[in-house]
C-alpha cells in the first residue's frame, strides 16, 4: 500500500482540525467573565408602517388587525369595530423587536434593535417602526424603540416569477432604542469580585488564582470551584475599582482543558484536542461496494411474422465489490501530529474515521473524551 498516495487522496476531501499551540497562555478577560457585568435581553411587540403593499393580510393575521385597531383608538380615532373588518390595509406589519441592554447602560443612551416580522408580510423594506416598549424578563420597560428600518434585502415578483435577496422580513435600526431605565446589577459588592470561567477547569481556576496572588499578595484570590474565582479588592484600589479590574483582565495565564475528540457525522467534521493520545492499536479497514444496474430487455416479433407482440422484461445486474481488509498497526501517538498521520494512513473517509474513533474508544486505546454531535 502506498501510504503517501492514500494520505493525499484522503486529505483531498477530509479536513482533520487540529487544535494545538506552543503556548496555551490567554488573557483573563478572554476566558472568564465578571459576575454582575453582563448584557440583558429585551423584547417588545410593535407595528411597522409605510410598507409598499408588502404588509400583513389583515383578514388572515388577526393579531395585526387587533394591534392596528388598538393603536388608532389610543390616538383618539373612533372606529366602529363592525366596520373595521371592511378596511383593507397592506402597508402594516406586526413585528417583534429585540435588543441587548449593555451593563451600566444609562438612561438617555441609545442601543441597536433587531426587527423581525411575525405575520405574513412579504417585505419590511421602507418601513418605519412605531414607538415600541422593550421589556426585560421582569416585565419592566427598559427602553423604547422607534425609527426607520434598514433591511439590506429586496423581494420583488409576480404570480409567475420572483426575485429575492437576503431576508426582507428582518431589519435593523441603528441606535433605534433609547434606554429609559438603568439595568439591574451589582458591581464589586462588599469589596469583592467573582469571576466565572467560560470553560470550567480546576487547573485553570488554580492558575488564575495563583497569578493574581503573585501580583497583589496572598489571599487576594482563591478558587471556589472549577468555574468560580473570588477576588478581594485590595484596600488601595477600593476607590479605583475600574483600574483594578482592568489590570486583572490583562493578566496572562496558562489554560488547561480535557482531552477531547469531537465528531459530527452529518458534516463529516472531526476536531481533535491537543492532549488526545492513542495507545498502540491494530485497525482493520475494508470497504464494501454494492452496484445495482437496472436494464429493460425488449423482445419484438419477426417483421414477417403474422402474429406476436412486443414484450419487455426487466434485467437486473448486481455486483458486490469488497476491498481487501488490511490490519494496520496504529502506533502510540505522543503528539497530535503523529496521531493525525497514523489515522490518515488508514485510508478511510471521514465517516469511516468516526466509526474507527468510536471503536478505538471502546477498545480503551484512546486517552480522551469522545463527543458525537
Amino acid at each position: 500500500m502506498n501510504v503517501n498516495r492514500i494520505v493525499i487522496a484522503v486529505m483531498g476531501f477530509f479536513v482533520l482540525f487540529v487544535t494545538c499551540s506552543d503556548s496555551s497562555a490567554a488573557r483573563i478577560k478572554d476566558i472568564a467573565e465578571l459576575r454582575g457585568v453582563r448584557n440583558n435581553q429585551l423584547v417588545g411587540y410593535g407595528l411597522v408602517t409605510g410598507l409598499a403593499g408588502t404588509g400583513d393580510d389583515l383578514k388572515k393575521v388577526l393579531f395585526t388587525r387587533q394591534a392596528l385597531y388598538n393603536m388608532l383608538v389610543r390616538q383618539g380615532i373612533t372606529i366602529n369595530p363592525k366596520e373595521f373588518d371592511k378596511i383593507k390595509v397592506k402597508n402594516v406589519a406586526a413585528v417583534m423587536v429585540s435588543a441587548s441592554l449593555p451593563p451600566f447602560g444609562k438612561p438617555g443612551s441609545t442601543i441597536d434593535v433587531q426587527v423581525s416580522s411575525i405575520g405574513d408580510a412579504k417585505s419590511l423594506a421602507g418601513g418605519n417602526l412605531l414607538m415600541t416598549q422593550l421589556k426585560g424578563p421582569d416585565g419592566k420597560v427598559y427602553a423604547v424603540a422607534q425609527g426607520p428600518l434598514t433591511i439590506g434585502a429586496f423581494s420583488f415578483g409576480g404570480k409567475a416569477a420572483k426575485a429575492q435577496k437576503n431576508h426582507p422580513t428582518v431589519g435593523r435600526i441603528t441606535s433605534g432604542a433609547i434606554i429609559e431605565r438603568k439595568p439591574p446589577g451589582v458591581f464589586a459588592a462588599n469589596g469583592t469580585l467573582a469571576y466565572s470561567l467560560r470553560s470550567a477547569d480546576f487547573t485553570t481556576a488554580s492558575n488564575m488564582s495563583d497569578i493574581i496572588n503573585n501580583q497583589y499578595g496572598a489571599g487576594t484570590a482563591f478558587p471556589i470551584d472549577s468555574a468560580t474565582i473570588k477576588v478581594v479588592i485590595p484596600e488601595k484600589y477600593l476607590q479605583n475599582k475600574v483600574q483594578f479590574v482592568a489590570s486583572i483582565e490583562g493578566m496572562q495565564i496558562d489554560t488547561d482543558a480535557n482531552a477531547r475528540v469531537v465528531v459530527n457525522e452529518r458534516t463529516g467534521t472531526i476536531v481533535m484536542g491537543e492532549n488526545v493520545r492513542l495507545s498502540t492499536v491494530a485497525v482493520s479497514h475494508g470497504n464494501l461496494s454494492l452496484i445495482i444496474r437496472e436494464n429493460v430487455t425488449v423482445s419484438q416479433p419477426n417483421p414477417l411474422a403474422q402474429q406476436g407482440e412486443t414484450v419487455t422484461s426487466p434485467d437486473t445486474q448486481l455486483d458486490v465489490v469488497e476491498d481487501d481488509g488490511e490490519l494496520m498497526v496504529v502506533k502510540e501517538g505522543v503528539s497530535i501530529g503523529e496521531v493525525a498521520e497514523a489515522l490518515n494512513a488508514i485510508g478511510a473517509t471521514p465517516r469511516d474515521l468516526i466509526a474507527i474513533f468510536q471503536a478505538i474508544k471502546v477498545a480503551g486505546a484512546m486517552q480522551g473524551e469522545l463527543i458525537v454531535l
